[in-house]
């Protein structure tokens, strides 16, 4: 399957997921952040706490502490996450945050990301997944 690309969003590499929600579905755009947590971590996304609650059924599997630019304890949730161009469709740990950075609906992080082959494919104003 070829990979699938997005524009870069303020120079920043981007991708769109689909989350299920009690209305339809919501495409969310995150910053694919590979700085993001760990192959280890026990989330693979940060999403503000309203996508978290609204997402489907969304179940609380715990919280995580988190440092750096979010500091504290936070919910994770499990919550179904799809890129239909790529055939993905899994429930994956979301950590629910207060905010996210300017311009974007999250976080893509480095566990997430890494379930893929990802990069420019060549094109220096796009970032994909394959």
């Amino acid at each position: 399957m070829p990979p699938v690309r997005w524009p870069l969003r303020g120079r920043r590499p981007t991708i769109a997921v689909t989350l299920p929600q009690a209305t339809g579905k919501r495409v969310r755009r995150l910053i694919a952040d590979t700085g993001a947590g760990s192959d280890q971590a026990a989330f693979e996304l940060l999403l503000r706490e309203a996508d978290c609650r609204g997402s489907g059924d969304p179940q609380v599997m715990g919280q995580v502490r988190l440092g750096g630019a979010y500091s504290g304890w936070f919910n994770v949730y499990t919550i179904e996450v799809r890129i239909s161009r790529l055939d993905f469709a899994e429930v994956v740990p979301v950590v629910a945050v207060p905010r996210v950075p300017d311009g974007f609906d999250g976080i893509a992080c480095f566990k997430f990301l890494n379930r893929f082959h990802y990069g420019n494919f060549g094109d220096a104003d796009r970032f994909g997944l394959g």
